[in-house]
């Protein structure tokens, strides 16, 4: 008998922010035409309207989020969990509670530990004063299990120069690009996740691709490699894409059997695909805002502890710092080590 199991387990639209899978808590999606930059690294454009501090609005293809001179987002907590910030374009400035920075962007992730406590800023330095600042970035919530979720906070920089893109060429020469961001294929391994990360588990199978397919391109998704893993793919822009036996629009995600190969087949135009995958930590998850424990009573002892100790204080001047002009890309790690690229 022939079986009629669809690999495409549900397609889903893409809401703010989008729906994930366990382990992954959250995935956000910034993509903001930012015009030419001001001698502050803000824009060169009228503010007047804007409710600025709570900026989500969009009004002219971009946003200041809860930034008032420059976009994004001034000092803010985490607990319990991870964020990776994967930027296809444009620049982050990064400062946080344990005394990294950082300026990142182009092609650069980084991988942000919370564990038991951190404050971090993230700013959109507008850097060129002659042209466009367009800026695209993804944020992806990692949650940590129970018995990590106290660790030591860990910043850590994946640059663009290190992180792998597998390029297949189908039979018909059209080609399709696979950056690794997490995981492994083929022979390209990602740069090591935190110690402390659900990703740094040999068995967790957990995988970050963000794949390029060009004009009427095919490339055969490998099945996981462990047992139990589920996975989910954003088709987050460009034409339709066949997934196996579904086609599936811009602007929609599907959750798929992982432990079967899926043939990706693009349409005429080109197509950006997001994939995350792993095994379920599957434990209970407690969140409020920027916290994410296993119950009510964490929740609680992460606001005690916060308004208590600040999570190691603030050592910058401002709320929501940003670096010289002409800082180029580096990292600042805790311990006073500094990389530029």
């Amino acid at each position: 008998m022939t079986s009629t199991h669809s690999p495409v387990l549900q397609v889903f639209e893409l809401g703010s922010p989008w729906q994930t899978i366990d382990p992954f808590l959250f995935v956000a999606h910034h993509v903001d035409a930012y015009p030419a930059g001001n001698a502050d690294l803000g824009p060169d454009a009228s503010l007047d309207g804007r409710p600025l501090g709570q900026d989500f609005g969009n009004p002219s293809g971009w946003n200041m989020y809860h930034g008032t001179t420059v976009p994004g987002f001034p000092g803010h907590p985490h607990r319990g969990f991870e964020t990776v910030t994967f930027v296809r374009s444009g620049f982050i400035d990064h400062s946080d509670s344990v005394g990294a920075s950082a300026r990142f962007g182009g092609g650069d992730t980084q991988w942000l530990t919370a564990g038991h406590g951190v404050v971090h800023s993230e700013m959109f330095p507008l850097l060129n004063q002659e042209d466009d600042n367009p800026l695209e970035l993804f944020q992806i919530w990692l949650n940590l299990p129970a018995e990590s979720k106290t660790a030591d906070p860990h910043f850590a920089m994946l640059w663009n120069e290190d992180t792998p893109t597998v390029t297949f060429t189908d039979d018909t020469d059209r080609t399709v690009a696979v950056r690794v961001l997490a995981g492994k294929l083929d022979d390209a391994t990602a740069p090591a996740p935190p110690p402390h990360s659900w990703a740094s588990r040999p068995d967790t199978d957990v995988a970050i691709w963000n794949i390029d397919l060009t004009p009427g391109s095919q490339w055969t998704l490998p099945a996981a490699a462990g047992s139990g893993t589920r996975r989910v793919l954003y088709v987050y822009n460009g034409s339709p894409v066949q997934l196996g036996d579904r086609q599936v629009s811009a602007g929609h995600g599907a959750v798929v059997d992982a432990s079967v190969p899926l043939v990706l087949a693009a349409g005429e135009g080109p197509t950006q695909i997001l994939m995350l995958q792993g095994r379920p930590i599957g434990e209970p998850v407690a969140s409020y805002g920027p916290f994410v424990l296993n119950d009510e009573a964490g929740i609680q002892q992460a606001f005690d502890d916060y308004r208590r100790t600040g999570f190691g204080g603030w050592p910058w001047e401002s709320d929501s710092p940003v670096h010289a002009a002409d800082a180029g890309r580096f990292a600042k790690y805790p311990d006073g080590t500094v990389e530029k690229r």
